[in-house]
């Protein structure tokens, strides 16, 4: 554990770059744009997200974590602030890989919004038909 990473998380439109460095006060700090950790994401369900990779690997506090995210919503930049965070333990300390491997905290999340198809109202919902 010598220096700051850098590492990119992604989830459908959200694209998240992660910086983790060790600690430098008492507690480790979460910095979303230049905003707090609770600040940025308000939902619990959020929050519990992106804590679920440092919680287990039992690395809650010892890492300043500074995160730019944009694109998608509130759920999608969650998602890929976890991606991104667990990446970047890795980078730090590769012993952990195998229980963020087993979480599925590695593998991008490649679900995306299904495009819209012409002659159709939606990706697959079809116009009401109409017999008369």
């Amino acid at each position: 554990m010598e220096k700051q990473t850098q590492t990119v998380g992604k989830r459908k439109v959200a694209v998240a770059r992660v910086y983790v460095r060790p600690r430098a006060g008492e507690t480790g700090v979460i910095l979303i744009n230049g905003r707090g950790f609770e600040n940025y994401f308000p939902r619990p369900t959020s929050r519990m997200m992106i804590m679920q990779a440092l919680e287990m690997t039992q690395t809650v506090g010892r890492f300043d974590i500074k995160v730019n995210v944009k694109g998608g919503g509130t759920t999608g930049q969650a998602g890929a602030v976890r991606h991104g965070i667990a990446r970047g333990l890795i980078r730090i300390d590769p012993s952990l890989r195998p229980v963020l491997k087993k979480a599925g905290f590695l593998t991008r999340d490649s679900r995306v919004v299904e495009r819209k198809k012409y002659g159709l109202a939606g990706a697959r919902r079809r116009f009401q038909y109409s017999k008369r």
